[in-house]
């Protein structure tokens, strides 16, 4: 997998914490694992993932990004930001269109992905065979970003 250059912009950088193999008989494809600091005080805000392929898990229930901002940064729009880090990577990894889901209650995940440009596409049930279900997830909004129509 390609190493990630420079993600920052002088208020948020993303620090590669891990990369993370594929794993075929779950159905997971390989991802990096980004810490989001902020630029000032190095201190982490946040976390975010990039998970690098394409199947029917990830555009429906997964999402080729997951984000966590901690307490106390929520509001600050930080992961938005880190989205935006991440474009540059997307292109290299070749992604387009990019998938986000997230739980429809949650009013902050829903907000960053109005802010970053996504377009709604649908909730979708999630099977009760699927990871997600068993964590507990029953509904999933379903986000898309195309790259092609958004400088980086």
């Amino acid at each position: 997998m390609p190493v990630p250059g420079d993600l920052s912009d002088g208020v948020l950088a993303l620090e590669l914490r891990e990369f993370t193999a594929s794993d075929p008989e779950r159905g997971w494809v390989t991802a990096y694992h980004f810490v989001i600091r902020h630029s000032e005080s190095n201190q982490p805000v946040g976390l975010i993932s990039l998970r690098v392929g394409s199947n029917d898990s990830l555009r429906l229930y997964a999402g080729h990004v997951g984000y966590a901002i901690a307490e106390p940064f929520p509001g600050n729009r930080f992961a938005s930001r880190a989205v935006w880090l991440m474009l540059p990577l997307t292109r290299i990894v070749d992604l387009d269109p990019l998938w986000i889901t997230c739980d429809p209650t949650n009013a902050a995940s829903r907000r960053t992905c109005e802010i970053i440009g996504t377009e709604y596409q649908e909730d979708v049930l999630v099977p009760e065979s699927h990871e997600r279900y068993l964590n507990g997830a029953r509904v999933r909004s379903r986000y898309r970003l195309s790259l092609a129509s958004h400088a980086v």
